[in-house]
C-alpha cells in the first residue's frame, strides 16, 4: 500500500470539515476511494453475472453507513444488507434507493415499516412470514422476503430438515412472496474446514431445489460473508447469483479470511487519529495511570492523548498497544482510561504538543492495522472498528 492512501490533506466531502474544526482533536478518517477500490476488487472476483450486496450493518462496521452507502450506490452496488429495519430506515431517509435486505429479520410490529420503506426482510420463522402477509393484505399490497436456511451455522434460519414444513405453511400465503433463499457460512475463513463449508453449500443447493418444487421462483440465491466471497467464489460455480461482502470492503481481512488463499489488494478504509494534549518529563520510578500499573524504569517523556475506551480504544491495550507519532512507535503506558491515554514518546525525537498520534492507520512508513489492535485485545478487527464510538467524528475523504 503506498503512503498516499493515508494522507490527511485530501479534500473532505461537503460540508467541509477538518480535524481542527472538530473541537477535541480526536477523529476517524474514512477513505471512500479505498472503499470503492475494495468494492471493485470484489465485483471483479465474483464476476459480472453476480450481484453485489455490500454489508452496511453496524453503521458499516463503524465506518458510517450513510456515506458508504451513497458512495457504493454510485459505484453500482445492487443491494445493501443491514441488520435491522431501523438501519434500513436511516438509509432510506438519507436518499438510498437500492433494495435493502434486513439480515436479522423483522421484529413484531415492524411489518408496516418494511412495507412503507420498501425494505426486504429475511424470514426464518413461519410466523414472521404470516405476519408480513397479514400486514401486506391490510395495506392492499404485497411484500417480498428472503428465506434464510440454517445449513450449519446454528444461529438463525429455518433448520435444513424443516424447510419442507416451512414451505407447506408459507404456500398458503398470498401477499408475502418468497423472492430469495440464503444461508450463512460458519467457517469459510478456515481452510481446514473446507468440507464443512462445502456441506453447507450442498444443503443450500438442496434447499433451493425444494423451494422450487413448491412452486416458488426466487430471484436471488446468496450465501456467505466477506471471507466466503474470497475463499469460495460460488457465483462462478453457478450456485448463487449474489454475494454479501462485509469486512473486506472496509479493508479488514488479515484475521477473517481464508489464509490458504492469496489475499487481494485490499486497502484499509478507516484510520483513527488524535493529537498530543500534554507533555511532561517524569523521573524513573514514577507510577502512571489508574492503579499505577506502569512504573517508569528510566526518565521518561510522557504524552497524554485525548482518547480512551469510550472512544473505542480498548482498555485491553493498556501497557500493550502503541501509537505512531512522527512516524515512530510510542508504546501505550499505564491503563487506557475512559477519555485519556498515556504514551511513551522518549524515543520520538522532537515530539511536541499537538503532534498527530495515529492509533489505527499509517504514518510515514509505519502502520498500525485494525488486525494488530484486535490481536493485542484478543478479538477480531470487526469489533475494533465497530467499537469506535459515535463521539469520534468521522471525516470522509474522496
Amino acid at each position: 500500500m503506498n503512503d498516499s492512501q493515508w494522507t490527511t490533506n485530501e479534500e473532505p466531502i461537503e460540508p467541509a470539515r477538518s480535524p481542527a474544526d472538530l473541537g477535541r482533536p480526536t477523529w476517524a478518517e474514512v477513505n471512500l476511494n479505498n472503499l470503492l477500490h475494495n468494492f471493485r476488487l470484489m465485483k471483479q472476483l465474483a464476476g459480472s453475472s453476480c450481484a453485489m450486496m455490500p454489508a452496511l450493518k453496524a453503521d458499516a462496521y463503524g465506518h458510517g453507513a450513510i456515506e458508504c452507502a451513497l458512495a457504493l450506490e454510485d459505484a453500482g452496488a445492487d443491494w445493501f444488507g443491514v441488520a435491522l429495519p431501523e438501519e434500513g430506515l436511516k438509509l432510506r431517509q438519507a436518499g438510498v434507493t437500492r433494495p435493502i435486505l434486513c439480515l436479522g429479520g423483522v421484529w413484531a410490529g415492524q411489518e408496516n415499516l418494511c412495507i412503507a420503506e420498501a425494505l426486504t426482510p429475511v424470514v426464518y420463522r413461519v410466523d414472521q412470514a404470516e405476519a408480513l402477509d397479514r400486514a401486506a393484505k391490510s395495506a392492499g399490497t404485497t411484500i417480498r422476503y428472503h428465506l434464510k436456511v440454517d445449513t450449519g451455522m446454528g444461529r438463525l434460519g429455518v433448520p435444513f430438515p424443516d424447510v419442507r414444513d416451512f414451505l407447506e405453511r408459507a404456500n398458503r400465503l398470498s401477499s408475502a412472496t418468497l423472492d430469495g433463499v440464503m444461508t450463512h457460512l460458519a467457517s469459510a475463513d478456515e481452510a481446514e474446514k473446507t468440507e464443512y463449508t462445502l456441506a453447507q453449500l450442498d444443503r443450500l443447493r438442496e434447499s433451493v431445489k425444494i423451494v422450487r418444487q413448491f412452486g416458488h421462483r426466487p430471484a436471488w440465491i446468496h450465501a456467505g460473508n466477506g471471507a466466503a466471497t474470497h475463499a469460495v467464489p460460488q457465483c462462478r460455480a453457478g450456485l448463487i447469483n449474489m454475494v454479501r461482502p462485509g469486512g473486506v470492503l472496509y479493508g479488514l481481512w488479515r484475521d477473517v479470511t481464508n489464509r490458504s488463499v492469496e489475499p487481494l489488494d485490499w486497502w484499509p478504509v478507516m484510520s483513527l487519529r488524535t493529537r498530543i494534549a500534554m507533555l511532561r518529563e517524569v523521573p524513573a520510578g514514577t507510577p502512571l495511570g489508574y492503579g499505577g500499573t506502569f512504573v517508569t524504569g528510566r526518565p521518561t517523556k510522557v504524552a497524554t492523548l485525548p482518547i480512551g475506551y469510550e472512544d473505542g480504544l480498548m482498555r485491553a491495550l493498556s501497557n500493550t498497544g502503541r501509537a505512531l507519532i512522527r512516524g515512530r512507535p510510542a508504546p501505550i503506558i499505564g491503563r487506557v482510561s475512559m477519555d485519556l491515554t498515556l504514551v511513551d514518546v522518549s524515543e520520538v525525537p522532537g515530539a511536541a504538543l499537538s503532534d498527530e498520534a495515529v492509533l489505527i492507520g499509517r504514518q510515514g512508513v509505519e502502520e498500525i492495522t485494525a488486525e494488530e489492535v484486535a490481536s493485542l485485545a484478543g478479538t477480531i478487527s470487526y469489533e475494533v472498528t465497530c467499537g469506535i464510538s459515535d463521539r469520534v467524528p468521522r471525516v470522509f475523504l474522496r
